[in-house]
């Protein structure tokens, strides 16, 4: 069994707590347990964190640490835990420096050879992969994919090749647009959307990503996303590596659409402007 924290007159500590990411029974003791004993709690927002603590009874002095203060924060954080602070870092939901803030943090601690304690518990990418039905013995975390759309599919494009099943986190509002990107970049790939896990609504839709995007498109959804894409035929090509008038006529060939409609698909593919690959299309058939 685990004992006390260390006191407050030795070194200080940074604990990475683990919160519930929906539900909130899904909490440890000894998360509990560490959140009642710290000094303080640093968290992403200040008001989500204070209805997990009220919720146990719990009273804490709250500091907010988040992406937009954390280059200052964190240094006024680790002087106090140079004066024996036991501080404990928790996100909005599941684990901190995990697609959320704490990684500089964490860095700066160990620069200073402060204790940093991983206190483990809920998450959103393990729940979502244990309960999808895709192959977990391997896996690529991307977290967020990029927001602007020649960002997005370039990135996609990277992970085309990949053996592993895809896990990523995406927005409701962004949804649709990944899923487009994805198959026209990746192929009729396998995939499980997951959504509001451990909550109230929580759903699990899984199809081929043409069902998928056919499905969001007629009932948009909304909560927290958790995409899962399976993964490639390693022995085929990727489709961004084709000579752009190659995967022209493949797509002309293979879904019965006109030129224009093909390039515009081979563009999104790339990550390029209409205007440029139209260009890059007449200097191969020139060429």
């Amino acid at each position: 069994m685990d004992g006390p924290i260390a006191n407050p007159a030795e070194a200080g500590c940074l604990f990475l707590v683990a919160t519930p990411i929906g539900n909130l029974e899904d909490i440890t003791l000894r998360a509990l347990r560490v959140l009642k004993e710290a000094d303080l709690v640093a968290c992403e927002d200040t008001r989500q964190t204070q209805k997990l603590l009220t919720h146990y009874g719990l009273r804490k002095r709250l500091v907010s640490y988040h992406e937009h203060n954390e280059m200052t924060r964190a240094p006024e954080l680790v002087i106090e835990m140079e004066q024996g602070a036991q501080v404990a870092l928790v996100s909005d939901a599941g684990m901190p420096a995990i697609s959320d803030p704490g990684h500089r943090l964490v860095a700066l601690c160990l620069r200073h050879r402060i204790p940093v304690v991983p206190i483990p518990g809920p998450s959103a990418l393990v729940a979502a992969l244990a309960a999808s039905g895709m192959p977990t013995e391997e896996f690529l975390f991307v977290g967020f994919l990029p927001s602007r759309a020649g960002e997005r599919r370039k990135a996609l494009s990277q992970l085309a090749a990949q053996p592993r099943t895809l896990v990523l986190y995406e927005a409701p509002h962004r949804l649709e647009e990944t899923l487009k990107d994805a198959l026209a970049i990746l192929g009729a790939r396998p995939a499980v959307i997951a959504r509001e896990v451990t909550k109230l609504h929580e759903e699990f839709l899984r199809g081929q990503l043409p069902e998928l995007l056919e499905q969001i498109r007629r009932k948009p959804p909304r909560g927290e996303m958790t995409l899962l894409i399976g993964a490639g035929t390693p022995q085929q090509p990727a489709q961004t590596e084709l000579p752009l008038a190659k995967r022209v006529a493949q797509i002309m060939q293979e879904q019965k659409v006109d030129r224009k409609a093909a390039l515009k698909q081979a563009a999104r593919e790339r990550g390029l402007p209409k205007r440029e690959a139209y260009k890059q299309l007449l200097a191969q058939r020139d060429a």
